[in-house]
């Protein structure tokens, strides 16, 4: 393979000077297809000779020293990457620069108050405002912003019926070869819905993104880490026990694998929502993962407690029980602890990221409760609020399933205490370890 990176400052000020003295250009490459030009005049320029679809192209990547070596570098390994992702990067340039044609051209025209009726952005801010009254306002603006940073600088100016499948995998590719898999797979997807809303419109006639299905894929989903042998599990358990934190650090990573519960659910809990004497805690729905209208309409979760999570709130409530929350941030107590605090600890254990996470005690309970304690499935479910598939379901595990998770949170925390204090683990199927 040959060398890159073989150049310096002091040469390249060298070959300008020979250049001017010899009157006559001169190339001297860095590697990986990067050269400079330099030319009589003193100026020299930066060239990127490369292949794509089996013809040679050449790209100019500025002039030096306005462009200096580290980010003509740059520029060369943001290109390769982009050929290695399938993208020509003259054909690119040529895309940017009808981009950047077409913003200069909607700046103007919303600049004499012009909407541009019927050009992506504006059906896209269309449809986006008729939607977002049923999404959560994270999700709004998290739509909104892919919008506005990764489909209308490109496309936004152009009219619906003229954008073509091929132009928006070409966009979409840009994504992609970023990195961004998963923005660029989104990134087609809301382009879809918006060319909907603009068939519904009259705005075009068709959808070119149905033309796309799969053309992005995305990658093969990682599951947060979760420890799931028992014997593993005692000795977090006691780790836990021997943590020489924060008291409400430490209180924290007791209650996790008590509730079931997801991290952010977890550590904003609020005081007022706990009936200790009732061994009941309610999680108000917005507080809960779910669509808009479920928080908004939606039942609070309700959280059975083992007699052992009772102990440590009412442990911890002389020391945070005259605030909002049962686990405030140590810096600001008027907001709850952060979502680091249980990560840093599990760290500080020695439970690497692969191992074990703040989420994984969600995983933990759901996979040995079933295993090790032949718990129903549809219990734990109930207590994880896993979503199910109709609304009668939904209320039917918020009631008739609460006495029946009572009752497993209570047999869960015995279990607990018992791989804490090093109780011996009998392998599936009753073979000795």
């Amino acid at each position: 393979m040959a060398a890159t990176d073989t150049l310096t400052d002091k040469a390249i000020k060298g070959e300008l000077k020979a250049a001017i003295k010899a009157g006559k250009p001169k190339r001297v490459s860095d590697g990986g297809g990067l050269y400079l030009e330099a030319r009589p005049s003193g100026a020299g320029w930066w060239r990127l000779r490369y292949w794509s679809g089996g013809k040679e192209g050449m790209l100019s990547l500025g002039t030096y020293p306005d462009v200096p070596l580290k980010l003509a570098r740059e520029r060369r390994d943001q290109t390769r990457r982009s050929l290695a992702a399938g993208a020509d990067p003259s054909e690119q340039r040529k895309a940017d620069k009808v981009a950047h044609a077409a913003k200069a051209a909607a700046a103007r025209l919303a600049a004499a108050g012009l909407s541009g009726p019927g050009t992506f952005e504006h059906a896209a801010r269309e449809w986006h405002a008729r939607m977002a009254p049923g999404w959560s306002p994270a999700h709004a603006g998290k739509v909104l912003a892919l919008l506005v940073n990764d489909l209308c600088p490109y496309i936004g100016a152009r009219p619906l019926a003229e954008l073509t499948a091929p132009e928006l995998l070409m966009h979409a590719r840009r994504v992609e070869a970023r990195g961004a898999v998963e923005t660029a797979y989104r990134a087609l997807k809301t382009a879809g819905a918006v060319f909907r809303h603009g068939v519904q419109e009259g705005y075009c006639e068709s959808d070119p993104t149905r033309d796309l299905k799969d053309a992005i894929m995305l990658p093969v989903a990682k599951h947060r880490a979760a420890i799931t042998d028992p014997a593993k599990l005692g000795e977090l358990l006691r780790a836990i026990d021997a943590y020489q934190g924060t008291p409400v650090v430490r209180a924290a990573l007791a209650l996790a694998p008590l509730v079931f519960l997801r991290p952010g659910e977890l550590r904003r809990a609020e005081w007022a929502e706990f009936d200790l004497d009732g061994a009941t805690w309610l999680i108000p729905a917005a507080r809960m993962k779910g669509r808009l209208k479920a928080k908004l309409t939606g039942a609070p979760h309700a959280v059975p407690l083992a007699p052992q999570a009772v102990t440590i709130l009412r442990e911890l409530r002389p020391l945070t029980g005259a605030g909002r929350y049962v686990f405030p941030n140590p810096l600001t107590l008027d907001r709850p602890l952060s979502d680091n605090g249980v990560l840093s600890a599990l760290r500080r254990m020695g439970f690497a990221k692969d191992e074990m996470t703040g989420h994984g005690f969600r995983a933990t309970a759901r996979t040995i409760a079933v295993e090790r304690l032949g718990i129903s499935p549809e219990v734990i479910e109930a207590q994880l609020a896993h979503a199910v598939s109709d609304a009668l379901g939904r209320a039917y595990n918020r009631t008739q399933y609460l006495e029946q998770r009572r009752e497993m949170m209570a047999k869960w925390a015995d279990y607990l205490d018992r791989l804490r204090d090093g109780a011996r683990v009998i392998p599936i199927g009753g073979k000795a370890a």
